[in-house]
């Protein structure tokens, strides 16, 4: 039977499926617009169920903040390969997810999938995409920040992305992206040593303790040279007191004291694609 162009367009809009793959799915469901939906659906369905065991460990990390700049959102939509994960549709549609997710600011990603996207639940959209690229999607991180101000950095081919949150409003736009910036090169534990977890503590302790017993170290001194080297891993791995990337004289807690008083960073948030 004949498609019209204008309802291939119109299944392509409201689907995101390719232009032939609507088509087909037009031509089988004879002309019926909703049958074609429900077909296009299933085959995603059925992709997503073929693959439900495969690494999906491409994709885009994406963070958006909102217009008043105290809220931020950050999601990973994740894919197979390399090549789905570059694709301007699958970009685009991870942006779209990110800005839902600003929107509504939901729990958790159970109920960011639970949201409407274009008349559907999120989690029906994003099988539905499986169909168009034939890979397992899934929407694997979702978190948000809420603080006085915030800022967002998203490193070059979407792989990784952070949130940092202010405890004062309008911190200078340029001060905000280098600190997301130092975030995402040097991978903080956390904000600062007090809110390193006890169990990262511990460990630390005994590899220090064990490192300096087999450098001959007397075993009375273990202890202390234990918690130096403790000192110096919370300098080299909390936000706050490593040193700065863009300028390795100063901290982090002394760039952002240099430029307000008393500012300082009450939550970070950091995803990585593995």
């Amino acid at each position: 039977m004949s498609i019209k162009a204008a309802d291939v367009a119109k299944l392509r809009k409201a689907t995101g499926a390719g232009m032939m793959d609507c088509k087909k799915a037009l031509v089988e469901a004879e002309g019926d617009f909703d049958r074609a939906v429900q077909i296009i659906r299933e085959k995603g369905q059925s992709i997503a169920n073929k693959r439900a065991d495969r690494d999906a460990t491409e994709g885009a990390v994406i963070a958006k903040v909102s217009a008043d700049g105290k809220t931020g959102a950050m999601i990973a939509l994740n894919c197979e390969t390399d090549f789905v994960a570059k694709n301007e549709d699958f970009v685009n549609f991870a942006n779209e997810i990110a800005e839902l997710a600003l929107t509504n600011l939901p729990a958790d990603t159970e109920a960011l999938l639970a949201l409407d996207y274009n008349g559907k639940l999120l989690k029906d959209a994003v099988i539905e995409r499986s169909g168009v690229t034939g890979e397992k999607m899934e929407v694997a991180f979702y978190d948000k920040v809420n603080a006085d101000s915030v800022a967002y950095y998203i490193h070059m081919g979407n792989k990784l992305a952070t949130l940092i949150g202010f405890n004062q409003a309008s911190v200078e736009e340029q001060v905000g992206k280098d600190v997301a910036m130092q975030a995402a090169a040097m991978a903080p534990v956390a904000i600062d040593k007090s809110d390193v977890p006890a169990n990262v503590i511990e460990e630390e302790l005994s590899i220090g303790k064990e490192k300096a017993r087999q450098e001959g170290k007397p075993e009375e001194m273990l202890d202390k040279i234990a918690q130096g080297r403790l000192g110096k891993f919370f300098k080299e791995n909390t936000l706050l007191n490593q040193m700065a990337v863009k300028d390795n004289k100063i901290s982090i807690s002394q760039l952002l004291n240099n430029a307000s008083a008393g500012l300082t960073v009450i939550a970070m948030k950091r995803y990585a694609l593995k």
